[in-house]
């Protein structure tokens, strides 16, 4: 038996759960010189144990009084107070049954495998090594991808940050502008019935749709005035070229940023720019941020402007129904006024703390 394994004790631990004290006496002695040791002596006994404990296996008899082994199984599986944590802990049937049913029925409540009495010794110490080294390799990798999965958010935080700061290398007054437009697009898409993964990538693209800005002139950007013609015919190009630097990537996130860099400007009455789209000719994701931004601009201090009382931000909102905005949009928005003040207080706050927000506030 100790040539099959090492032959210093593990910090992996084990639950056995059998009602026959002969049969948790042989299965201490086989596991205990090489693990760490748990018993229950019932169902019962052992579903209040993983209450406080996380084996990192579980030997399960079937034939117990009162609550079986198949009913503990399910109930770690599925339970919503215990299979948050212990769905995935292997939990291996030790049983004098050996119908092809109770084995199948085993398997289907979670179970990764079976072993039949009388006990070999050999043969459990074989498969409990077994199905522990599976179980931790699988956290192992579970653990390595959420830390790539934390490096690629990292990096792609940088990408939308870089190219959102863009837009306003220039403009030293929108603060969060970007992010905290970006809140108010996510909370708009999941009140038109978004799911929360696309209103996540849309409040991610979103902070891109002035990326085209790094195209216009200082002395329009900065002008202290209202543009001439000319100039505003300048400053409209911008779309087009934030649209023309975000679809060099062809990933579903530049592809949405592009889009909306595009179209954000356009009306649903056909008086925008750059394509004079109307109605639902406008991308939807587009028709979203122009509500979002323009209610963040009349709402943010500006150096030439004080920032408009939230209620008159709102109603003038609702007058441009149907004119620079589609309608229905404007009724979802005017229906989550409370979600939006409590957005703007949130990122607000961050800015006053000049916090930088995390593109993980976004995740669904």
């Amino acid at each position: 038996m100790a040539d099959n394994q090492k032959s210093r004790k593990t910090d992996f631990s084990i639950l056995v759960v059998d009602d026959e004290p002969a049969n948790i006496d042989l299965l201490q002695g086989i596991l205990s010189p090489y693990y760490q040791v748990k018993v229950a002596p019932t169902g019962h006994i052992a579903l209040k144990v993983v209450e406080q404990f996380t084996p990192d296996l579980i030997l399960l008899d079937i034939m117990m009084p009162g609550i079986d082994g198949h009913e503990v199984c399910r109930q770690i599986k599925t339970s919503p107070a215990l299979a948050p944590r212990l769905a995935k802990v292997p939990i291996i049937f030790v049983t004098a049954l050996g119908q092809g049913q109770d084995e199948e029925k085993g398997f289907e409540l979670g179970a990764v495998d079976y072993i039949t009495k009388p006990i070999s010794p050999a043969l459990v110490l074989a498969r409990v090594k077994t199905h522990i080294s599976l179980a931790h390799q699988v956290r192992v990798t579970e653990q390595e991808v959420k830390i790539r999965t934390q490096e690629l958010l990292r990096s792609q935080q940088s990408a939308i940050s870089m190219l959102a700061a863009a837009g306003h290398y220039n403009d030293t007054d929108t603060g969060h502008h970007i992010w905290r437009m970006a809140a108010y697009c996510q909370c708009l898409a999941l009140a038109s019935g978004w799911s929360p993964e696309e209103a996540s990538l849309l409040a991610q693209a979103a902070p891109m749709h002035d990326t085209g800005k790094i195209g216009i002139p200082d002395s329009i950007l900065k002008a202290p005035r209202r543009l001439t013609f000319d100039e505003m015919e300048v400053m409209r190009t911008h779309a087009a070229i934030g649209y023309e630097i975000l679809t060099r990537s062809n990933s579903p996130l530049f592809s949405l940023a592009a889009e909306i860099a595009r179209y954000h400007h356009e009306k649903w009455d056909g008086n925008g720019y750059p394509d004079s789209l109307q109605r639902e000719q406008i991308p939807v994701s587009a028709r979203i941020v122009a509500i979002a931004d323009v209610f963040d601009a009349l709402t943010m201090k500006r150096p030439y402007k004080q920032a408009w009382p939230d209620e008159e931000a709102f109603a003038y909102i609702e007058s441009e129904s149907g004119k620079h905005f589609d309608p229905e949009l404007v009724s979802t928005f005017m229906s989550i006024k409370e979600d939006v003040l409590k957005t703007k207080v949130y990122w607000n706050e961050l800015e006053a703390r000049n916090e930088l927000p995390s593109i993980e506030a976004f995740l669904p």
